[in-house]
């Protein structure tokens, strides 16, 4: 049977995958076998296993901390909101369907059986199982039919640690308010209280940290500094997404749209001194970068429309057309960059709807009810502008969309075409024989369904040092791939733990729990 120990927070964005990802590292330096595990997850970034099947990016960064391969019993449940009130739902990596909040919450207790078994699986093939839970388990609104939190915690038979942000402030009231609304038994479960994202002398902290040992009779297990570490964010509470002053150096601008997805596509281009990578949701602060990327969203033609609304749109077709700046689209920005997208089987609208797309490539997307998922890697093409040395060059990464992109003809002297963009080539000749991807002539607008192309170092490189030789600066990359830069961060990340935290105490709490369960 598993060792088990589950993060859960007073709030979201406190540290839970964080600290998970921390421990996955720990006790795999120290010698066991572990796998991390969350039931249900909400977020737009997500991770392709190898066989083909969807799950939160957080369990997949959390897989590589602990040095295995992520697998869907890691996330049997993925969440990926489409609006304010509806998410599309993904059970064992598979399109369940798009389900209103309401009707997912109604519906919850019909998916225990698939997060029984996915944790049931794990428990049998590893030595340890960190859980992490979400948001916080005191929503006392959704305890009923929790699946994620304390119900997971109690599925499972886990003790918990609770993390809270010191950063955010109230972080004493709010590990005091968490505990005390939940029920006694639940109470139980707390082994431990943690602080996160400290800065200052910890001495000054001491008396607090008493007082709340004191209140709740949880002790304190650790306090975490607040440090830079570089792993994959989740979701849109990143502090990525917050950069948007123009810096020395190229100037790179990703529009935040705002069901923006899978934004750690451009982690990679943050490795590169000389690089100021910044998000841009309005057109007061788009003005004048070398590149601009359209990220994928998780419902294009909304966000298209949000585009177009917002002034966004008519400034990048400007900034291409009369400033000759680069353009890159990605998975649902590659499918706003064509001529129309069509939803023939409604799904992203109503069935047979159609919009207009930005019309800078000579392409169209017809969206499709079948998900593509899938990794894969392939040969990049002669190619114009930014990436003529780039010819020849093998990129690997996954695919996750609903439709497919195809070139749209254009007749001779026809004038309802309204953009300039002539001919466009296929970017990338796939390991399976298929085509990805599009080029536009002048070598300006560049699409493609290919996330994680960015973490291919040389390709990255390339087409960077092309821009930077255009403005007359040099730039210096990092000497190490992409798995070795994570790799790095994994152990920094695990050595500030460790000495931030009383793993003593932890392994004691995992050790001793199965104990103590007969009395829960």
């Amino acid at each position: 049977m598993a060792k088990k120990i589950m993060i859960q927070g007073t709030m979201s964005n406190s540290g839970k995958s964080f600290l998970a990802a921390a421990l996955c590292r720990i006790l795999k330096q120290d010698g066991l076998s572990v796998a991390p595990f969350k039931s249900q997850n909400m977020a737009l970034n997500s991770y392709i296993t190898k066989d083909g099947l969807e799950i939160g990016r957080a369990q997949a960064m959390q897989a590589e901390a602990a040095g295995i391969a992520p697998t869907v019993d890691m996330n049997p449940i993925l969440l990926k909101p489409t609006s304010q009130m509806g998410s599309q739902v993904i059970v064992n990596g598979r399109v369940f369907g798009n389900l209103r909040a309401m009707d997912y919450y109604r519906r919850k207790t019909e998916f225990i059986p698939a997060v029984r078994e996915a944790f049931e699986r794990l428990e049998s093939q590893y030595d340890a199982i960190v859980l992490e839970g979400a948001g916080s388990p005191a929503e006392i609104n959704l305890r009923d039919n929790d699946i994620v939190n304390m119900g997971m915690a109690k599925i499972a038979n886990a003790p918990v640690l609770l993390v809270g942000d010191i950063d955010r402030g109230g972080v004493f009231a709010s590990l005091y308010g968490t505990v005390s609304l939940l029920e006694p038994e639940e109470r139980a479960r707390i082994k431990g209280l943690v602080i996160n994202k400290f800065r200052g002398d910890v001495k000054i902290l001491e008396p607090g940290l008493r007082m709340i040992e004191e209140k709740l009779h949880i002790p304190v297990v650790g306090v975490i500094p607040m440090e830079q570490i570089d792993l994959d964010d989740e979701d849109s509470l990143s502090d990525r997404l917050v950069r948007t002053e123009v810096q020395e150096g190229l100037d790179v601008a990703v529009i935040h749209l705002p069901h923006i997805s899978n934004f750690t596509d451009f982690n990679a281009l943050e490795h590169y001194e000389g690089v100021s990578l910044r998000y841009v949701d309005r057109t007061a602060h788009l003005g004048h970068p070398d590149l601009i990327l359209l990220p994928g969203t998780k419902n294009t033609m909304a966000d298209l429309k949000w585009l177009r609304e917002s002034g966004l749109e008519a400034l990048i077709q400007r900034l291409v057309k009369e400033e000759q700046v680069p353009l890159i689209g990605i998975c649902g920005g590659y499918q706003m960059l064509g001529e129309r997208l069509s939803d023939p089987e409604g799904v992203e609208g109503e069935p047979g709807s159609s919009m207009r797309g930005m019309e800078l490539l000579a392409a169209e997307t017809i969206f499709a009810a079948e998900k593509t998922r899938t990794q894969t890697e392939g040969t990049l093409q002669e190619l114009p502008g930014i990436y003529a040395a780039c010819a020849g060059q093998t990129v690997k990464g996954y695919e996750i969309h609903m439709g497919e992109t195809f070139r749209t003809e254009i007749e001779a002297g026809n004038s309802d075409i309204s953009h300039e963009k002539g001919e466009i080539a296929p970017a990338v000749r796939l390991a399976d024989g298929r085509m990805d991807g599009f080029v536009r002539a002048d070598g300006l607008v560049f699409g493609s369904y290919l996330h994680g192309i960015f973490d291919n170092l040389e390709f990255t490189g390339a087409i960077l040092n092309q821009l930077a030789e255009k403005k007359g600066i040099s730039l210096t990359a990092t000497a190490k791939s992409m798995e070795e830069y994570k790799e790095s961060q994994y152990d920094k990340l695990a050595d500030l733990v460790r000495r931030s935290l009383d793993m003593e105490a932890v392994y004691r709490i995992m050790e001793e729990y199965e104990s103590e369960r007969t009395r829960l």
